[in-house]
């Protein structure tokens, strides 16, 4: 159905019959092909009335969705499809509004979807009731309690992967505003027989496989567990993977749901810590051993799977053993011991596994139930969801398939029964006469399976109790004895001679009619599975055990509370519990869901019509129709039937403006509907046969037909006149916007012409009045020049006596002057830029200009840089001083000094002032530091540098160790007589001091700096003016003598070749030479 569809009845857009009520003709084949067609167009839910069929789809359906739910809040049960959500909506809306207790009863076979029915029917009511921190907890609790009773409770079989092996009732309790409060949740009949043998193609519980899948490896260590499923005999390995079903990640799930629904970590391990052990205790087996009375005794063959499970339990393990070989027995002061056989043992062993996890199940519903229960006082209201196994018919039936179809007896008598309660109390309460309706009453196979005296239950409780030897053989006599006579009870060996030779029949076997069909029930077994016996030995042992829930799950095992009284069977315990469960049913208001599996494989889109026309005879589903069609099948309020049906009549179409009843009566009347087919109740009209509802909707829909057509006649109608009149205006407008653009461009092409014209016009007359301009000017011209040359005349006629004498003189000195001044006028605007090292000069244009022009180039240069000087600062100046001392002393004379030009003095490169490593060499020189830097010392002997910091102060220059700083020598400025250089591009210098002096007596110094230059020029310009006398001589040459101690030694420079490398290099040739050897440029 799409967005825009909106659906107000049930009848609207129907696909088949959505009420199998309104089903015409009514046969199981019109039955099954409306179930079949509805199914084949994912239409899963049907309804009879207010029962909701549901067909397992067995695949993913768009259908569950939030918007569904917003869809189905507060709508009335027949307003949209068949969905499971209407039943939830209806059943919590009168449970909220009404204030009538509920019940939502969910039947089916296994696999037929009935546990995702429940969730289902839980989710939406969690989804549609209040918000709120403590609600949304307990909404979260109620459905986390789910996945753990799925994994302790439910198992694969061949027709589910999810099979619920327990029935489950959950009471819902909800405050007056509607809002949870908490649940109580019973649970019936755990399929226990399961713990210790599966059919084949089956699992066990999903717990177990889960815990080995899941379990992290230091879980598995404590609890003694190998991942490795073939370890253990109780779980079958056939079956032991599902497709699609992830173990690992449910055993995650359920420890965060039992988290949620607040169990403790120490209560999730002691259960862990039981499903262990039920897993050791299938690994346990026995072996004969002979004793001297002749009787075999059983023993445990290998003792560490007890040994572990008594670890886990905290079980002596000698205790445990004994049990497992001896039974006592207790009559009144005496105590008998018997050994048992190794079969013996093994119904023991298995009976504890059985017990152990059945009882473990019934403490885990008790303790969720202490967690989810309604923590208030305050009155509540309660729905009930009962989630509970289906009828059962399978090739071997036995004791436990007898009770379920039992259960399912007492069901559909309730089901009946309150079906009926309910029709007749709404013919009661809208006033039309009640006639009785025939239908089977299934009373009579009740009374045969539970009446206290002759019931087939309290037969097989009697034959358990009997002393004697008790079979099921003598079970089955006892049987044939009593029930041979009722009608719904079949025996091959009774004394009603018609089954004497049915064949079909076997002698060990016995079958009741029940009210879905005959099953046939082998009777092997019911004695046992009836007794549920567990030694009274193996109960005290485990109540020794030290484990935290022993105590609570076998408190016969007590010593101290020792109960000779039989324990009661599992069939009075569990039609005690089907009688407290009917009891309650029958205080709320019913709600059916019937589950039905459309085929045995699993898969979609496959319906198997013998499959599920054995399930709809065993539902009772055509009686169920049967029973509400018996009165009147269709019924429905006044108003929402006079708005379906009003067109059907001309007084009450379009507009009805009296009460709805009168409306619905007129209404009838125009249509001429027998009366006999009708009755008006207070609030509805009862519609008694499904074809009068047809005709109704036949004509309905034929109406709505010529209605459509009409509606569309006068949309059409509209939609023309409305396309006339906007094409109409959409003309006037085109043709208002055209005739404005015509004038528009009319009005430009005149506008442009008329320009055009004007400027022809204006353009003759301007040329008209330029010729006349052009003439005057030239008349005007024409006299001006015949004036000068009239006046010209004249004068040189008047003044030639007096130009003949020096008129060239004077024309030369005009001319020259006139040169001169064009001359400078022109070199005002060919200036050379302000900067003193701009040697260009514009040309001069004539020869005798050169001196002239070479003095203003030399006046103009030394203005220009008076000006530049005028910028300098006083730093600044000592700066350029000492450059040009620099090159007064070392211009064309050292190959080193043309590359020292462009480098600024920087003076202080050691920054001493500011270096920690050198404070204490800063601290021993008192003045102001002039120059620092590292220079090499000159090795007289091997012609080796060694690092040396040099400092210049105003009075002394300083020599110090680079890593120590220790000073080495300090020599005044007045000892220093002279400084030797070489004429190449090398660093050496010779620092010459004053012969006699003190500074003098280890000789002279040769040293080495790439900063040769700036070193000597601060010396020459700081050593002058601190002696205060002559300037200190600078010696450049490739040759000189050094003095060193006594000896004086000869310095020589020679130049190098490449193998020297880029710097020089001196070596030592003999006691009186040192020669330097300088790479070539």
């Amino acid at each position: 159905m799409s967005k825009m569809e909106v659906k107000t009845s049930l009848l609207d857009n129907m696909i088949g019959v959505g009420d199998m009520v309104l089903l015409e003709p009514l046969s199981e084949d019109s039955f099954l092909e409306n179930l079949r067609k509805r199914f084949d167009h994912n239409e899963i839910y049907t309804y009879i009335g207010s029962v909701v069929i549901s067909m397992n789809p067995y695949r993913s359906l768009p259908i569950f969705t939030a918007d569904k739910v917003e869809e189905y809040r507060n709508r009335n049960f027949y307003e949209l499809s068949p969905h499971i959500y209407a039943l939830a909506d209806e059943a919590y809306r009168s449970l909220r509004d009404q204030d009538k207790d509920q019940c939502i009863l969910i039947t089916g076979e296994s696999g037929a979807g009935k546990t995702e029915a429940s969730k289902l029917v839980m989710s939406y009511v969690a989804a549609v009731c209040g918000k709120g921190q403590e609600v949304n907890k307990v909404k979260e609790q109620l459905l986390q309690s789910n996945p753990v009773l799925e994994a302790f409770g439910n198992a694969k079989t061949v027709r589910n992967d999810n099979s619920s092996r327990f029935g489950k009732y959950m009471d819902i309790e909800f405050d007056f505003k509607g809002d949870p409060l908490g649940g109580v949740i019973s649970n019936y009949l755990l399929e226990k027989s399961r713990v210790v043998k599966q059919p084949r193609g089956e699992r066990n519980f999903h717990i177990f496989y889960q815990l080995l899948s899941g379990a992290s490896e230091d879980t598995l260590k404590k609890l003694k567990l190998d991942r490795d499923f073939s370890k253990y005999n109780y779980l079958s390995l056939d079956s032991a993977a599902v497709n699609g079903v992830d173990d690992a990640a449910s055993f995650r799930t359920v420890r965060n749901a039992m988290q949620i629904v607040g169990f403790m970590e120490d209560e999730v391990q002691s259960v862990l810590e039981l499903v262990a052990a039920v897993l050791k205790l299938g690994n346990i087996e026995f072996k004969p051993e002979s004793r001297v009375n002749g009787f075999d005794e059983s023993r445990v063959k290998d003792k560490n799977d007890l040994k572990e499970m008594c670890e886990l339990l905290g079980i002596e393990q000698s205790v445990l053993e004994r049990a497992f070989s001896f039974r006592t027995v207790e009559a009144k002061m005496e105590k008998v011991s018997t050994t048992l056989n190794v079969a013996q043992a093994y119904y023991a062993r298995d009976a504890l596994a059985k017990n152990l996890y059945s009882r473990m199940f019934s403490w885990l519903v008790n303790r969720i139930n202490e967690s989810i229960k309604a923590q208030t006082k305050v009155r509540k209201k309660v729905m009930g969801v009962l989630d509970i196994y289906g009828f059962e018919i399978f090739e071997d039936n036995s004791f436990e398939q007898f009770i379920i179809n039992y259960c399912n007896e007492k069901l559909q008598q309730i089901f009946i029964e309150l079906t009926l309660r309910e029709e007749q109390e709404e013919y009661v309460r809208e006033g039309i006469e009640w006639t009785n309706i025939e239908y089977f009453n299934n009373a009579v196979i009740c009374d045969l399976i539970e009446n206290n005296q002759n019931g087939i239950l309290a037969m097989l409780d009697e034959e358990c109790l009997r002393p004697g030897t008790v079979t099921d053989e003598t079970f089955l006599d006892k049987l044939n004895t009593i029930c041979a006579e009722h009608q719904h009870f079949e025996s091959r060996l009774s004394k009603n001679s018609k089954f004497l030779t049915d064949h079909s029949l076997p002698h060990s076997c016995f079958r009741i009619q029940h009210y879905a069909g005959k099953v046939l029930y082998r009777v092997e077994g019911f004695v046992d599975k009836n007794n549920d016996l567990l030694y009274r030995d193996l109960s005290q042992a485990m109540y020794k055990a030290n484990h935290s829930l022993m105590k609570l799950l076998f408190p016969e095992g007590n010593p101290a509370k020792v109960n000779l009284k039989r324990p009661p069977t599992a069939g009075c315990q569990f039609k005690a519990s089907v009688g407290t469960l009917m009891k309650n049913l029958q205080t709320k208001n019913p709600n059916y869901i019937r589950c039905i599996k459309p085929n045995d494989k699993k898969a979609a889109h496959i319906f198997t019509e013998s499959l599920v026309c054995h399930q709809v005879r065993y539902l009772g589903l055509m009686e169920n129709v049967r029973v509400r069609r018996a009165g009147y099948a269709f019924r429905q309020a006044y108003e929402p039937c006079l708005e379906r049906y009003k067109m059907l009549c001309k007084q009450t179409w379009p507009h009805w403006r009296g009460p709805a009843r009168e409306g619905v009566e007129v209404l009838l009347n125009d249509l001429q509907v027998p009366a006999e087919e009708f009755s008006y109740g207070r609030s509805k009209i009862f519609i008694r046969n499904p074809r009068t509802l047809f005709t109704l909707e036949e004509r309905r829909r034929q109406c709505l037909e010529d209605l459509a057509t009409l509606i569309q006649k006068i949309y059409r109608g509209w939609k023309c006149r409305t396309h006339f009149l906007l094409m109409k205006k959409s003309q006037v407008v085109v043709a208002a916007w055209y005739r404005r653009y015509a004038q528009q461009k009319k009005y430009q092409q005149i506008k442009s012409s008329t320009i055009v014209v004007q400027s022809f016009i204006r353009g003759w007359k301007a040329r008209k009045i330029l010729r006349e301009l052009k003439y005057q000017k030239r008349c005007k011209e024409a006299v001006t020049t015949i004036a000068a040359y009239w006046h010209g005349t004249q004068v040189r006629r008047e003044y030639r006596k007096f130009f003949r004498a020096n008129a060239g003189k004077k024309i030369y000195d005009f001319t020259i002057q006139r040169i001169m001044q064009k001359y400078f006028l022109g070199m005002k605007k060919t200036m050379p830029s302000m900067s003193p090292i701009d040697k260009s000069w514009p040309v001069r244009p004539y020869a005798f200009l050169d001196e002239a022009d070479k003095e203003l180039k030399r006046i103009f240069h030394l203005w220009r840089c008076k000006q530049y000087r005028s910028q300098f600062t006083e730093q600044k100046k000592a700066i350029y001083e000492e450059k040009l001392e620099a090159s007064e002393i070392f211009k064309d004379k050292k190959a080193l000094y043309p590359s020292s030009v462009s480098q600024p003095f920087k003076g202080d490169y050691l920054e001493i002032n500011k270096n920690p490593k050198y404070q204490k060499l800063n601290s021993l020189v008192e003045e102001k530091i002039i120059l620092a830097d590292v220079v090499n010392k000159i090795n007289r002997a091997n012609g080796k540098g060694a690092p040396r910091i040099f400092l210049l102060t105003k009075s002394n220059f300083v020599l110090a160790d680079q890593k120590s700083g220790q000073i080495k020598a300090s020599v005044p400025l007045p000892d220093l007589t002279s400084v030797s250089v070489s004429t190449q591009s090398d660093g050496f210098f010779a620092l010459r001091l004053k012969e006699g002096s003190t500074s003098a007596a280890k000789g002279d110094f040769l040293l080495s700096s790439e900063r040769l230059i700036e070193i000597i020029t601060k010396l020459y310009r700081t050593g002058t003016a601190a002696a205060e006398r002559e300037q200190i001589n600078i010696d450049i040459s490739d040759e000189f003598l050094v003095q060193f101690k006594q000896d004086k030694v000869c310095v020589k420079f020679i130049p190098g070749g490449p193998k020297n490398g880029n710097s020089a290099s001196c070596k030592r040739k003999n006691n009186r030479l040192l020669e330097v050897s300088v790479p070539s440029p």
